[in-house]
């Protein structure tokens, strides 16, 4: 599908990338699938990567794959003090899967969309009312799902590190702290400081990531738009910026995950 003088507008170009496949139902399916594939394989190359480990010379992708490991593992080491087997996964999994999810912003932006109309008129459907969306962190469903699950971990981490009822007590407590009558009035204060602390962590996580990557999304359609001789000259250079947004992206998402959860496991 492109935007010429036989197709469709440059406003319908746009609206028919920007449409989710089953956005009527409220359920994104391009978003879902797109997102569940490519942790699959995230989880089958460093599954790959680790049966094949050996103490030798290593491969190429042994040497790519523990230098991503060492490069999660150092970040955490400088900015989580407590100990945990799950950080470290967690943050892999955060950055590797993410990082995917941003990646396929760099297929060409017609491509996927294109295959997936002719299967869809083969199977019978309306080509024009085809739609799909290839890049999962370009859709505010998933941002926030993945946010509001980290804001499930800071409470785990929180409530096993200082149990449920240090946990209630905290909540009630910070981060104002007084003694006598002036506790049991600022405890108010307190839970609906935390209250708002805790709704800004997912807000400021999701809405980040999403921003970033609709936005190249957008950019990377409007240049599909041009004519086929320019689309070269402005898409390459923006595709090479945009793979440092992609990665940083991924990191800070990884990072802010690895802060959240320190501040969790630690009293105020």
């Amino acid at each position: 599908m492109s935007a010429s003088s036989n197709g469709p507008t440059a406003t319908e170009y746009i609206q028919h990338h920007l449409t989710h496949a089953g956005a009527h139902s409220g359920f994104h399916l391009d978003t879902f699938w797109v997102a569940l594939i490519l942790g699959f394989v995230f989880l089958a190359i460093f599954g790959y990567a680790a049966r094949k480990a050996t103490s030798g010379v290593p491969g190429k992708l042994q040497n790519f794959v523990e230098l991503i490991v060492e490069m999660v593992d150092s970040q955490i080491k400088d900015a989580f003090h407590a100990k945990s087997k799950v950080i470290g996964p967690l943050s892999l999994t955060i950055f590797v899967w993410i990082f995917l999810m941003n990646s396929m912003d760099f297929l060409p932006v017609d491509l996927l969309p294109l295959i997936a109309q002719h299967i869809g008129g083969a199977l019978g459907y309306d080509p024009h009312h085809v739609y799909l969306r290839v890049v999962p962190t370009a859709d505010a469903n998933q941002t926030f799902a993945m946010s509001l699950t980290v804001v499930l971990f800071i409470i785990g981490f929180s409530i096993k590190a200082k149990g449920l009822g240090g946990w209630i007590k905290e909540l009630f407590t910070a981060p104002f702290h007084a003694d006598g009558f002036m506790k049991i009035i600022l405890a108010p204060v307190n839970f609906a400081f935390q209250l708002i602390e805790l709704a800004a962590k997912p807000i400021s996580l999701a809405l980040r990531l999403f921003g970033n990557m609709y936005a190249g999304e957008l950019i990377f359609i409007l240049i599909a738009l041009l004519p086929f001789w320019i689309q070269w000259v402005l898409g390459a250079p923006w595709a090479i910026f945009h793979i440092l947004v992609v990665t940083l992206q991924a990191f800070v998402f990884m990072m802010l995950t690895i802060v959240y959860l320190s501040l969790a496991v630690e009293d105020h």
